[in-house]
């Protein structure tokens, strides 16, 4: 089983990116055991669609929060934490399979989004949207990372604006009978895509 060394802060530390009268967004330096309850409360809404490995635990919190190379970010609103986007170094994720299979695993240039989740009674006022795109903007600054990629439901990628490429589709994701795409976006809009980089969509499923 992965080791994990980490001392449990009691105060969070994180720096405010963006703020708008009551709501904020701050980049997380370290989640305080402060903070945990209301962490693991918001990934609960997550269990019907990613499954209950989405559900945070204080061992995954200190993971994928507080891990040297992690990209946390949280909305408070009121002072209230409503919601979050992590993302994680691919090689984090070494012991998944098909994290191995992406072309650009060992390479140290992508960055996988574990979770992002915001309250269901703030959607629709452009928390969400706002907490994305600050997420996607301080990646870009990031002179290592090249690429974002994650699985969402099938059909949603199609959504996202940028330069987006379906990578493989996965079946009954994590037990929830759903299919599910692993999508990669390129950081930079002006790169296209080298097609002969990624084996056929069907041999990744």
């Amino acid at each position: 089983m992965e080791q994990l060394n980490f001392q449990s802060e009691p105060e969070s530390k994180s720096n405010i990116i963006a703020s708008s009268g009551p709501f904020q967004i701050e980049r997380m330096d370290c989640i305080g055991t402060n903070d945990y309850s209301s962490l693991i409360h918001i990934s609960e809404s997550l269990a019907e669609e990613y499954g209950k490995v989405a559900v945070l635990t204080p061992r995954t919190i200190q993971k994928y929060f507080n891990r040297k190379g992690s990209l946390p970010f949280i909305a408070r609103y009121r002072g209230e934490i409503i919601g979050y986007i992590i993302g994680v170094p691919l090689e984090m994720l070494s012991r998944e399979p098909w994290a191995r299979l992406d072309t650009h695993f060992d390479q140290n240039n992508t960055l996988y989004t574990y979770a992002f989740v915001v309250q269901k009674k703030y959607k629709g006022n452009g928390y969400a949207k706002m907490l994305k795109r600050v997420y996607l903007n301080w990646a870009k600054k990031q002179k290592n990372i090249l690429y974002i990629t994650g699985h969402v439901k099938e059909g949603i990628s199609s959504k996202f604006t940028g330069n987006i490429r379906i990578i493989s589709q996965v079946n009954n994701w994590q037990g929830t009978g759903q299919t599910f795409e692993y999508y990669r976006r390129d950081l930079d809009p002006d790169r296209l895509y080298a097609s002969k980089t990624d084996p056929p969509l069907s041999s990744r499923a």
